[in-house]
């Protein structure tokens, strides 16, 4: 059964930081790509970041592109996103999500989310 638990939000001041983990359990994480979303109060859920099996290839919404990066560490089978320079419009659900955007947007596994507010 796969199983996927996002940690690390929280409230964070506008420019700061924060690194989100998942751990990932029930499938091959080295061999899944990872998918980052994000949804906010009253919004759609979005795109954030996508990682390939070993970290090779990364890309990341245009909202969050050069603040944002993706990483995973597969002898972990933990997912990462370390986020920088937050801003008010960061604020969300963050969500792990295995497979690419496409099919985690449509359905596919993920967690259960972690909280993110960027706020003074």
């Amino acid at each position: 059964q796969v199983q996927l638990v996002e940690s690390g939000g929280g409230q964070v001041l506008p420019g700061g930081s924060v690194t989100l983990s998942c751990v990932a359990s029930g499938f091959d994480f080295p061999y899944s790509v990872m998918t980052w979303l994000r949804q906010a109060s009253g919004k759609d859920l979005e795109w954030v970041s996508f990682i390939d099996y070993d970290g090779s290839f990364r890309s990341y919404a245009e909202s969050v592109k050069g603040r944002f990066t993706i990483s995973r560490d597969n002898a972990k089978n933990t997912l990462y996103l370390q986020m920088t320079n937050l801003k008010p419009e960061d604020t969300g659900m963050y969500y792990c999500g295995k497979g690419p955007s496409w099919a985690v947007l449509g359905g596919g596994p993920r967690g259960q989310g972690t909280q993110v507010t960027v706020s003074s």
